[in-house]
């Protein structure tokens, strides 16, 4: 979206000089009153053009703008800091261009699967654009009409609920598209839980094109709260308890298989006891039993021989 934001190439003079102005306006204006009946009206015209003139002063940090705007036209963008006057006639508009933070509450949302999950996400953000921030949006009747810092407060909260807005949207939007684990889909698929890096880059991708119409960029956003939804965290703890016992049990079986055969092999390669298939059998049920048992064995001693 194209911008219509323009640096003010306006008139604009040194705040200290314009200051030693004011002085010398002042002195005039006094001389002038001293004058006699003759020097009042001087005076008078000269008090109007001072106070005029003190109107123009404007102080700016770093990081800050202010919006010009002549009786209802938009003459431009200042960036500059110092301390400066312009035309006193120019409504200056000031806001912030500093990196804020937002946390909002973690939200209700069903995942790819229908699972409700709760949700949350933190993100930074900044104006990059002061024309779409003023005049795409209705921000400034969001702020009241109050003057001053209060406006600038105003304006800013009211930025601050237009990201809040859309970043509820956006992440509705994403988490619906993933599962919560990988559980319920294909292994090559993204879910919330094991591809935090991904989503958190969609979610960037998709926050900045629902703000670019408000001038607002996001520099960065990630999900800091992931959970089960309270009415079936429950019943999904459970399945992730069954899930890991059954893949403890497969290692198990699979390291239990294995000892049972090097013990095979050894006993054979080392001519150490001759056992037929019978016996075999025998002794690979007993040790299975032993190497994948939760209890410990009891280990009884065979007094007999292995020949019948």
């Amino acid at each position: 979206m194209e911008t219509k934001e323009k640096d003010y190439t306006g008139f604009v003079m040194n705040g200290f000089v314009a200051l030693l102005l004011s002085v010398v306006m002042l002195a005039v204006a006094v001389l002038l009153f001293a004058s006699g009946v003759n020097g009042i009206v001087g005076a008078i015209v000269v008090l109007f053009l001072w106070v005029m003139h003190m109107i123009g002063f404007t102080m700016q940090e770093p990081n800050e703008a202010r919006v010009m705007v002549f009786f209802g036209k938009y003459k431009g963008t200042c960036r500059r800091t110092g301390f400066f006057w312009v035309n006193p006639f120019l409504d200056k508009k000031k806001v912030s261009l500093r990196a804020r933070n937002l946390n909002p509450e973690p939200i209700k949302v069903n995942d790819l699967t229908g699972n409700p999950i709760m949700i949350g996400l933190v993100l930074v953000w900044r104006l990059k654009d002061t024309y779409k921030a003023l005049f795409e949006i209705d921000s400034q009747t969001m702020a009241g009409n109050s003057t001053g810092a209060t406006a600038v407060a105003g304006r800013m909260r009211a930025f601050e609920n237009f990201v809040r807005v859309q970043s509820d949207a956006a992440l509705r939007q994403v988490a619906g598209r993933y599962a919560y684990d990988e559980t319920d889909v294909a292994e090559d698929q993204l879910t919330l839980r094991s591809d935090a890096d991904e989503i958190n880059m969609q979610l960037v991708e998709q926050l900045n094109e629902r703000l670019s119409m408000a001038g607002i960029e996001v520099v960065e956003a990630r999900i800091n709260y992931l959970a089960y939804a309270p009415e079936i965290a429950a019943i999904m703890l459970k399945r992730q308890q069954a899930s890991a016992i059954i893949m403890a049990r497969e290692k198990i079986v699979d390291g239990a298989v294995s000892m049972v055969k090097l013990a095979l092999d050894k006993l054979s390669a080392e001519q150490v006891v001759d056992l037929d298939e019978e016996k075999k059998a025998a002794m690979v049920s007993n040790l299975l039993v032993v190497l994948c048992a939760d209890e410990p064995a009891q280990p009884v001693i065979n007094s007999g021989t292995l020949n019948h």
